[in-house]
């Protein structure tokens, strides 16, 4: 009855719970295991390599809200509904935008296609509005032109709405791990230094590209609390469900 079908949850729960902690294990080794490449000497496939962010000529965008320079940004924002005893927030608009950039070490440059990255970056400005509170003159102008309303159609009251960025700007320092492959921009043969013959990018058959302003060993320290989360929770929910199931 009802029992069963609570196990039933339990274990698909439990099992998705411990293949993801597995997952963090197995990000987390490959991190540990792939040496971290200084720029100049890249070898072709997967490498893994640390630097500040430089914009590649002149493809630069602007933060959404704050009108910042930047090469990648992402935006969301949310609306506070009711809905009898519930309520949450539900996304209004949400968007990605980004170009190409350099990465820069002591070594040397090399261009950067963030192209199906997984991108991981805590720089954020939220902000919010709500009754006898307007959003800054800057959301209120990326509002109108994305003509989303901030204001009720009932007396003109504010929403209570939050607004939220992320971006990566130049000079930002980032940890990458992508496939270094053949750089479609440069002519064979052509390149001065090997390097800029050379693009990190999504590989063919690579399925781990990570773009993220935390270090290598912020990275690894995450992936070992998700592993650690994952397969015991992820346990203790398939042996609860078995024995509620049987």
């Amino acid at each position: 009855g009802a029992l069963s079908v609570f196990g039933i949850i339990f274990l698909i729960v439990g099992i998705f719970l411990f293949i993801y902690g597995l997952y963090s294990f197995k990000n987390k080794r490959l991190i540990e295991n792939t040496p971290t490449s200084k720029i100049r000497s890249i070898a072709m496939g997967l490498v893994e390599i640390v630097g500040a962010v430089k914009p590649y000529k002149e493809h630069i965008l602007k933060s959404p809200f704050t009108q910042n320079d930047c090469v990648y940004y992402y935006y969301r924002v949310e609306e506070y509904r009711k809905s009898g005893k519930n309520s949450h927030w539900v996304t209004i608009k949400k968007d990605e935008g980004f170009r190409h950039f350099y990465l820069k070490d002591e070594t040397g440059v090399v261009l950067v296609d963030p192209l199906h990255a997984k991108i991981d970056i805590s720089r954020k400005n939220v902000f919010e509005s709500s009754i006898g509170r307007d959003p800054p003159e800057k959301v209120k102008q990326f509002l109108a032109d994305e003509n989303i309303r901030f204001e009720g159609r009932l007396l003109g009251i504010n929403k209570t709405m939050r607004y939220t960025e992320k971006y990566i700007a130049p000079n930002d320092n980032l940890y990458i791990m992508g496939t270094a492959s053949d750089n479609p921009f440069v002519k064979e043969g052509s390149a001065d230094i090997g390097v800029e013959d050379v693009m990190i990018q999504k590989g063919k058959n690579e399925k781990n590209f990570i773009i993220s302003d935390k270090s290598e060993k912020g990275l690894i320290r995450l992936d070992n609390i998700k592993m650690i989360a994952g397969i015991t929770l992820g346990s203790f929910l398939i042996v609860l469900g078995t024995i509620i199931f049987l």
